[in-house]
This record gives structure tokens, sequence and C-alpha cells, in this order.
């Protein structure tokens, strides 16, 4: 009776094997599902012309905390669950944690080179985005003027302030959108960067009124995702 018992246990571990395998389409492994193939840390190796890309930078709390810290004031930055929100909308992302006391100069060059990179590849400028918070921002902004192109997406998400006011030779070109929370006391405006844009260059502000001061950013709330998203998939990035 054992010895039946064992080869009917083997003839429907075969037979389940058999079925999930069909179920799956043969024995190769299936490619990733998008939205989770759209996000990577770096440019991809193989890039899509015809894709739109955002190039998300975070706060610099993540630098000194990790991917999902913990402020006293503003509660935890979701930075993975913001990447995937993005993702889901048809973006390919592209962000990654930077290491501490990263030097905001040098990472701009970085993310100049890598937006370059995406432009040779074949991808239209209107198709590429920056989006900086804080920090990130400040990146996002150094970036615009290393890149010095008028049709290509820049948001800078709480990150105007007095610090470039000594810094006369950042001047901001592309396609640029300000996004600040109303309660926020660690940033302002970027209405007087935005007057060192040349001629060329778009420019618009909003301000939230969420609460929650620079925490605002730190969640994939509709009230920022959906203007970012907007920006990035603008299909008339010259006049919208």
């Amino acid at each position: 009776m054992a010895p039946m018992l064992t080869m009917l246990r083997k003839t429907l571990a075969v037979l389940v094997f058999t079925l999930v395998v069909a179920a799956c389409g043969g024995a190769e492994p299936k490619a990733p599902v998008a939205p989770e193939a759209r996000i990577y840390h770096d440019i991809p190796s193989a890039i899509d012309p015809s894709a739109r890309h955002l190039i998300y930078l975070h706060g610099r709390i993540i630098e000194d905390q990790g991917v999902r810290p913990t402020h006293p004031s503003f509660g935890v930055y979701e930075y993975e669950q913001i990447l995937q929100t993005l993702a889901d909308r048809g973006l390919v992302v592209i962000s990654e944690s930077r290491p501490p006391q990263t030097d905001t100069g040098e990472y701009a060059a970085k993310v100049a080179a890598q937006v370059t990179a995406l432009i040779d590849a074949g991808v239209p400028p209107e198709h590429v985005t920056v989006v900086g918070f804080s920090k990130g921002g400040a990146i996002a902004i150094l970036a615009s003027s290393l890149v010095a192109k008028d049709r290509i997406n820049f948001v800078f998400m709480a990150s105007c302030g007095p610090w470039f006011a000594d810094r006369p030779e950042i001047v901001p070109r592309g396609r640029l959108l300000g996004i600040r929370e109303a309660s926020d006391d660690l940033a302002g405006s970027c209405d007087e960067l935005f007057a060192r844009s040349p001629p060329g260059s778009y420019r618009a502000e909003i301000v939230l009124e969420l609460g929650g001061g620079h925490g605002a950013f730190y969640r994939p709330h509709p009230e920022w995702v959906e203007p970012v998203v907007a920006w990035a998939l603008a299909s008339n990035p010259a006049s919208d």
C-alpha cells in the first residue's frame, strides 16, 4: 500500500508541475511585468526612444537614514512608494538612493549626463523630465543650468530659497515648474530663480495647501503627483 501511495504522490506532483509550466507558457522565464520593470537606478541599458523618462531626485533625509526614513515632524518619507506611483502612470522612472553627504554640484553633473545620454539615444527632449524635492530639487536646478536646453522638463519641489542668491552662474533653463506647500517654512517661491531663465524657457508655479510643511512631499499625494505627471506627459511642451 505504501509504495502505491508514494507512486500516486509522484504522479500528482508531475501533473501539477506540468499544469504550472503550461499555464506559464513553457519553461522559458517570463519578462518582468511593468511597472516594476520601469524603475531603474540609472538610465536603462536599452533605451526606448518612444517612452517618457522621469529622473526623480529625493530629499537629503534619505542620504542620512536610508530609503524609508522618518522625520520627527514630517513622518515617514515613502520614497519607494513615490517611485512606484510615478511608474504606475506609464513613466520610465530613474532614481537611486544617494550616499551620505552627496555633493550637489557633482551629482547635478551626473544628472546632466543622464539627460544628455537619453537625448543622444533618440529620446526627444520633451520626453525627459527631471523632478527634485528639497536637496534633490537643488540638484535639479543645477542640472537645468548645466544642460541648458529649452524643451526638457524640470520640476522643483520645495527647493527654491536664498541659497542661490549669491550664485549668479545658476541660470535655469527648460520647461520649468515650481511646486511648493504654503505651510512650508523651509522653501519659498521660485519667482526670483525663474526670472534668470532666458527667453525660450517656460515657467510656472503651483502653491499647494495640504498642510504638513516640508513633509507634504514625503508621500505621493495626488495634489503634487498629478501636476508632475501632467508636466512629464504634456503633448505640446512649448506652449502648454
